[in-house]
């Protein structure tokens, strides 16, 4: 028996979520996968959308056309949850799973959390240590994009997006000194 009714993959431009969502439909946790993606602000110039991309590698790694389900116009993560929901509307969906990268999880949990009340979210992320990132040719924008992510888990709370998450002050502190060594360009404010 399946442990949720769906895995959703929030798009981004990392398609080892979608891996990572392919994994855990084979390790049975929910019969379907969700890929959840138009074109975001890091993947606005790519030929397909994030959807598409994420539904090629959900195939590649296993997953057939029945237990699989694109939502090609979410531009961020709250669209990610309100776009699938509606995509799912008349489905009864108990438990859902998020796969997101690592650093967005926390925050892909709060927004479910608000956006689509009513429902038991776990979240998931690839096995992907902070060096790989860091250390690849994408470092400088991996730090960025984990800056803006850390800022929006505030701000994003305050304005009401999703349910506030407590930050450790030593996160928060590390935040605003890579902010202040120009690391914010994907703040929001």
């Amino acid at each position: 028996m399946a442990r949720a009714d769906v895995v959703l993959a929030m798009g981004c431009h990392d398609v080892r979520v979608a891996v990572q969502a392919a994994r855990l439909w084979h390790e049975g946790w929910a019969p379907l996968v969700v890929v959840s993606g138009g074109r975001g602000k890091v993947t606005s110039g790519w030929a397909e959308t994030e959807a598409r991309v994420f539904a090629r590698a959900v195939r590649e790694h296993g997953v057939p056309e029945d237990a699989l389900l694109l939502e090609e116009t979410a531009t961020n993560t709250g669209e990610n949850i309100t776009a699938t929901r509606r995509l799912l509307e008349g489905r009864e969906i108990r438990r859902g799973i998020l796969v997101a990268k690592p650093y967005m999880t926390r925050r892909s949990l709060a927004t479910a959390m608000r956006q689509w009340p009513g429902v038991e979210w776990l979240a998931s992320a690839p096995e992907v240590g902070y060096e790989a990132h860091a250390d690849g040719p994408d470092g400088r924008r991996f730090l960025e994009l984990m800056v803006g992510d850390l800022r929006r888990m505030a701000v994003y709370a305050e304005r009401g997006f999703q349910v506030p998450m407590p930050v450790p002050e030593e996160a928060w502190a590390a935040h605003e000194e890579l902010a202040r060594l120009g690391y914010g360009r994907y703040l929001t404010g």
